[in-house]
């Protein structure tokens, strides 16, 4: 398995069946944190499994009952024979696994597997708990199955990812294990499992569901929520390398507009930029105010961070709810009913990460603009034109700006929202879709280019902050100076400047600037 070389050896195991944070989701998607199926749920999983069971065994006698002894969609009204019931589960899978594209990653298919599993492991679903055991085994033994990214429309759920998930489940499919592709089954056996049998309703409770929009889309609003604190970094090292003033982050006035992330966002810029001699160097100089991009940080970047957080919590609500079809209900007398109905529709999660695509863009909006003040002689106040060493034979920093300029206009179409589009599909049952997987396949190329964006500003205000020389930028700002100088020279003559973006692009990515910065000033929020 090669999810990080941040493994979580020794950590305490993820029990399905309980509530499930965001960093929960992560440290398992990501670090491999273990995973079991918690005792309490195991009983639940057992009880409604036996309603399922009962209807199974009452043939052509019983009920008709949606996806357990029926067809699927616009086919609800076909009655499926006794015989054919664990066939009509093998099928569902097969003809469901339609997908196209490029591949998941590892981190996105481990955080799909994880939410599978906890869905089912709610107790709702009349799934045996066999089928929990094989996930939690795929898990902890690196079996990834290969989900192509395009396919879904977030409507019955995720069904064509969840399909290719559920296809290695019955050992066909592909799968990744040990570093190589195989077909699911190999998988499995080199692995030491055993694919199972899909008894009555456990296809459908395996591909009905939002596990695809909310694996991806929990796993990008972590990244965003971490990009806010590098967005507060970025801010305060071009704030000193552009002479900037840190009264704007007064706390009197952040407590006569007491927006929470606001709040933070000054709280950060004020520990940040503590003893500076940069600052002090300009204490009674003639400006007034400076440009919105550097004085209005804490009110664009805490903006960000509020729509995050709301984004958030419904990600969370998702992760720990019910979203197949039917939903098995058990009384406290012990008696049972099924009920068709909607929990599998993506609506909330896709009008949240329409949301989150939008706050995380305003972070290189703003980034980019505080670029053009660092690169541009008009309002650089002294900096060299682009920050060159020798403006004219050298043209600096010119084209960095251009880059993430190209990043921001990039992410203006991408922020357009995937949830007010709707194409019925299934011959009009389902006729009102949420794409919600489209928005989190958009939030993620979106946060790719946050992170560039933001390794630009760091990498242009280093620069800046060089030219202070002399004096000497604050104890946040320094710590980020050295940390970026650690992956990326002082500029004293043109070079290719893209190995120096990628550079600090891993040195955000990483946590690692972050670190530097907090092992100066302390925790950051």
């Amino acid at each position: 398995m090669s999810t990080s070389t941040r493994v979580l050896a020794g950590a305490p195991p993820v029990v399905l069946g309980n509530p499930i944070s965001l960093a929960e989701l992560e440290d398992v998607a990501r670090f491999g944190r273990p995973v079991v199926l918690g005792p309490e749920a195991r009983v639940r999983v057992d009880a409604s499994r036996r309603v399922i069971d009962a209807i199974a065994a009452a043939g052509d006698r019983g009920p008709a009952v949606y996806g357990v002894n029926t067809g699927f969609g616009a086919l609800a009204e076909t009655r499926i024979q006794e015989g054919d019931v664990r066939a009509l589960q093998r099928n569902l899978v097969r003809s469901h696994s339609c997908g196209v594209g490029p591949d998941l990653g590892e981190g996105e298919v481990r955080a799909m597997m994880l939410l599978r599993a906890q869905v089912v492991a709610l107790g709702y679903s009349g799934v045996r708990a066999e089928v929990i055991d094989l996930l939690i085994a795929m898990l902890g033994r690196g079996v990834s199955p290969r989900i192509p990214a395009q396919g879904s429309v977030g409507a019955s759920g995720d069904l064509a990812p969840l399909a290719h998930l559920a296809l290695v489940l019955i050992g066909e499919g592909e799968a990744t294990f040990d570093g190589a592709r195989v077909s699911g089954g190999e998988a499995l056996a080199r692995a030491g499992l055993t694919p199972i049998e899909l008894a009555a309703k456990e296809g459908l409770a395996l591909i009905n569901g939002t596990q695809y929009m909310t694996a991806l889309g929990a796993l990008a609003i972590r990244d965003a929520l971490a990009l806010c604190t590098v967005a507060d970094i970025a801010g305060s090292v071009s704030l000193e390398a552009l002479k900037g003033s840190k009264r704007p982050f007064d706390p009197r006035l952040m407590a006569v507009r007491p927006h929470p992330g606001q709040e933070v966002c000054a709280s950060n810029l004020r520990s940040l930029l503590s003893d500076s001699e940069i600052m002090e160097s300009h204490r009674d100089c003639h400006k007034v105010q400076d440009p919105y991009s550097l004085r209005c940080m804490p009110q664009v970047h805490g903006a960000t961070r509020d729509a995050l957080s709301w984004a958030a919590d419904v990600l969370v609500r998702e992760v720990n709810s019910v979203t197949d079809n039917p939903t098995v209900l058990l009384s406290d007398d012990g008696e049972a009913e099924l009920i068709s109905g909607g929990n599998f529709h993506g609506q909330p999660i896709a009008i949240a990460l329409d949301l989150a695509a939008i706050a995380a863009a305003e972070l290189a909006n703003i980034s980019e603009r505080r670029v053009e003040q660092l690169v541009n002689p008009a309002l650089s106040s002294g900096l060299t034109p682009f920050l060159a060493p020798s403006s004219g034979l050298h043209s600096g920093f010119m084209i960095a700006q251009v880059a993430s300029a190209s990043l921001v206009s990039e992410n203006k179409v991408l922020c357009h929202p995937a949830s007010v589009d709707s194409i019925p599909s299934s011959a009009g049952r389902e006729d009102h879709v949420s794409m919600g997987s489209i928005g989190a396949r958009k939030l993620l190329q979106v946060i790719d280019n946050v992170r560039s964006s933001l390794a630009i500003e760091l990498l242009t205000a280093a620069q800046g902050v060089d030219q202070r020389r002399p004096l000497a930028p604050s104890t946040g700002v320094a710590a980020a100076h050295r940390a970026i100088r650690g992956v990326a020279t002082e500029l004293v003559a043109d070079r290719p400047l893209y190995l120096d973006i990628a550079a600090v692009t891993e040195l955000v990515r990483s946590g690692a600037l972050v670190k530097a910065v907090e092992d100066a000033v302390g925790s950051l929020r």
